[in-house]
């Protein structure tokens, strides 16, 4: 019952309670009263008896009414104090206490539910941000950590070279292009944790436009084909002819994710003839994406965490590889914010399988 039915029918019970418990005490009173007088009254029975009946209907009027508004005033300040103290357990950070009115459903009831709905946002903000804040902690932590090994590194061959250890061209050239790889790791690294941390952050903009990968792929593996030139790769692009592989996707980041999964499978390729092939599904509503190499492969036990920041395994994961630990994590968080799913295939010695899937544009896409 809403309050403003209340306050009604609390008013009209105001009148209509003491009036109907007035004649009825009165009755009784009568009853037991006069009765066993057999209607023989005389001036002063009949003036106490008036007397009574004003006292009577005075003191029905005051406790009815007063009955009715401490009845009515409880059912609506008791609630009010209970949100009241939620908004204090609110505002002094206190998030898990649940904002709860028994009773009857009227506006306090819909206010307290609103009270709650807006705890629980908060409780997941609050939470998100702490999340947010640890994994900040810890990207730091791990880069620091791996940072540390390629600047060891530099440090040593510049001290090598102050100390006139490199004292023939051969010996300088390659301690100049060791310290040239190694600023280039960190380079990297540091590219790929400022990337991650974009991506950690809630609604990062994708500018997605239609994006047609049977040419997008022949244009990727013919520049891969100039890079890897020096290295015995075979490259292969499958698809069906007949399909449509059209999809809706922000072209640099979806660069950055076929780039990372590619070089992910370069780095870890120890086979001498090298594989790498993409093949192309055209789904209804999607288009399925397999990119396949016949490297060391990943364990089925380390699968399921291959797609974890700072992950790595024994086997195709090796910190001595180079890279940041962050190129499948950075795959995973954009092929998840173009609304697609992505996951892996394989076993040592059996190469690995990365798939993925991007949306096909709607109608009226652009």
């Amino acid at each position: 019952m809403t309050i403003k039915k209340r306050l009604i029918l609390s008013n009209i019970g105001m009148v209509i309670i003491p009036v109907l418990l007035f004649l009825v005490v009165e009755m009784l009173i009568a009853f037991i009263w006069l009765y066993p007088m057999k209607g023989e009254l005389n001036k002063e029975t009949l003036s106490l008896f008036q007397s009574i009946r004003l006292f009577l209907l005075i003191f029905v009027l005051i406790l009815s009414n007063g009955l009715l508004t401490f009845f009515v005033a409880k059912s609506i300040i008791d609630p009010l104090q209970k949100l009241k103290k939620s908004a204090h357990e609110i505002s002094t950070g206190n998030l898990d206490t649940k904002i709860e009115i028994k009773g009857t459903k009227d506006e306090l009831n819909d206010l307290a539910k609103e009270f709650e709905i807006m705890r629980k946002k908060l409780k997941e903000a609050n939470d998100l941000q702490k999340q947010y804040e640890e994994n900040q902690k810890e990207l730091i932590a791990s880069i620091s950590h791996d940072l540390k090994t390629p600047l060891t590194s530099i440090k040593g061959y510049i001290r090598g070279i102050a100390d006139g250890v490199a004292n023939t061209p051969e010996k300088m050239d390659r301690y100049i292009n060791t310290i040239e790889k190694n600023a280039d790791n960190m380079e990297s690294m540091i590219s790929e944790l400022l990337l991650y941390s974009k991506l950690d952050l809630p609604n990062v903009p994708y500018e997605k436009k239609k994006l047609e990968l049977t040419s997008y792929f022949e244009d990727f593996m013919e520049d891969l084909k100039y890079n890897i030139s020096k290295q015995n790769f075979n490259l292969k692009l499958e698809f069906d002819p007949n399909h449509s592989y059209t999809v809706m996707a922000d072209r640099d980041k979806f660069n950055r994710v076929i780039s990372n999964i590619v070089q992910n499978s370069i780095n870890y390729m120890d086979k001498d003839n090298k594989e790498i092939k993409i093949t192309l599904k055209s789904k209804a509503n999607e288009v399925l994406i397999e990119i396949k190499d016949n490297g060391a492969g990943v364990s089925v036990e380390d699968i399921p965490y291959l797609f974890d920041r700072f992950y790595r395994t024994d086997v195709s994961r090796n910190s001595k590889s180079g890279g940041s630990g962050l190129g499948l994590a950075i795959v995973k968080k954009v092929i998840e914010g173009h609304g697609g799913s992505v996951w892996a295939r394989g076993d040592i010695g059996q190469g690995l399988s990365i798939f993925l899937t991007v949306k096909k544009p709607l109608e009226g896409d652009g």
